[in-house]
């Protein structure tokens, strides 16, 4: 793919760039992959913008997940039909989705938890205002960051069922853990949990308790669930992708579709470069950073500091060290929380620059 473009002589640097079409045909692989968009559940925080949920919106996607009350709030603007908060609601965030429904009647919200006391809270909360959360249980497969762990999850969904004021549907499972770079072993990890959802879905059905839906996987993982016709699919990183999933998984044929456009600002040695883009520009969560397109073999970085990341050329490529001024492109290797550094991302179609998409929902709060 081609990341430079006409008119980043004139942009500011560093920048966060999308490129639309390469979203779009992330998007149209997805919906290929799963066999319709009707059974897609993308989470939208990697890329936080309105624009892009009207893109998927346009491509048949009618579902949202979040991972905020912000993000909630953007998904349901921007008319997405069921939006799921994949968070647990503790606090004050409690009455901020209560008030997220009465604001967007014509939207479906749902909600998750994985603690019975906060359950009764929310059910409590709901039904003093006269209307009842739709709910789905979080499942832990193994993560053990948040969610039931499978050991006890029949027993908690049926006293979760029995409590006031909400309308338990079904089952949110993420297996963030399950991240083999070899499609076969993510097959194969997956399976034993799959097989006991399944089979505890079939016997809370049976029992005349309502289990019908189950979001499942995320963007390493989904290609896991695709023959079980019957669930949602919940992908999020692969709509904008980065250069760590690109090089992790071969089997997922999608190409980063944003980039960081930075510039040399100074040589401080032979074969030494420094780029505008440092640690304030770009997730540091990965050791791996990112890597400058085109130079993915003949450079290596130094180190990074706040405003600046240095670089230096591999042994026989010194000569081809970029000056002073060279403009350059970085992709990500951790794309979701790069988008949250940048207030706008820059859009660029057939090469050309045509304006900016807000990252609205970078804002932990709106309104």
């Amino acid at each position: 793919m081609q990341y430079d473009f006409s008119g980043a002589a004139q942009c500011l640097s560093p920048a966060l760039i999308f490129y639309p079409e390469q979203i779009r045909a992330n998007t149209l692989r997805a919906i290929e992959m799963a066999g319709g968009p009707e059974r897609l559940w993308p989470h939208m925080k990697t890329h936080k913008c309105p624009q892009v949920l009207q893109l998927l919106k346009g491509l048949g996607i009618s579902r949202c997940k979040c991972a905020t009350i912000a993000e909630a709030e953007v998904a349901a603007e921007a008319g997405l039909a069921d939006i799921l908060l994949a968070y647990p609601l503790v606090g004050p965030n409690i009455a901020r989705f209560l008030s997220l429904q009465i604001a967007f009647p014509a939207q479906r919200f749902w909600a998750i938890g994985d603690d019975l006391g906060q359950l009764r809270d929310l059910g409590e909360a709901s039904l003093a205002i006269g209307i009842r959360t739709r709910l789905l249980i979080d499942v832990d497969l193994g993560m053990h960051r948040t969610g039931v762990p499978l050991k006890g999850l029949e027993a908690f969904y049926r006293s979760a069922a029995r409590l006031p004021g909400l309308a338990l549907c079904g089952l949110h499972c993420y297996d963030g853990h399950n991240t083999a770079s070899e499609l076969s072993e993510r097959l194969q990890q997956a399976q034993p949990n799959r097989e006991r959802i399944y089979a505890l879905r079939d016997r809370l059905t049976a029992d005349g308790l309502d289990c019908s839906v189950l979001v499942m996987g995320g963007t390493p993982s989904f290609p896991c669930y695709l023959s079980d016709r019957d669930v949602f699919l919940s992908p999020g990183t692969l709509f904008v992708n980065d250069c760590g999933y690109g090089s992790a998984y071969g089997d997922l044929p999608f190409a980063p579709a944003a980039a960081l456009l930075t510039r040399v600002i100074s040589c401080p040695g032979p074969g030494c470069f420094t780029l505008d883009l440092g640690c304030k520009g770009i997730s540091t969560d990965h050791a791996r950073r990112g890597e400058i397109v085109g130079m993915e073999q003949t450079a290596e970085p130094l180190f990074q500091s706040e405003e600046h990341w240095v670089f230096r050329m591999k042994p026989g490529h010194e000569a081809e060290c970029p000056r002073v001024g060279d403009t350059l492109f970085v992709l990500p290797d951790h794309i979701c929380p790069t988008v949250a550094l940048y207030s706008e991302a820059l859009v660029v179609q057939s090469g050309h620059l045509v304006g900016s998409w807000p990252i609205t929902a970078r804002s932990r709060r709106l309104t």
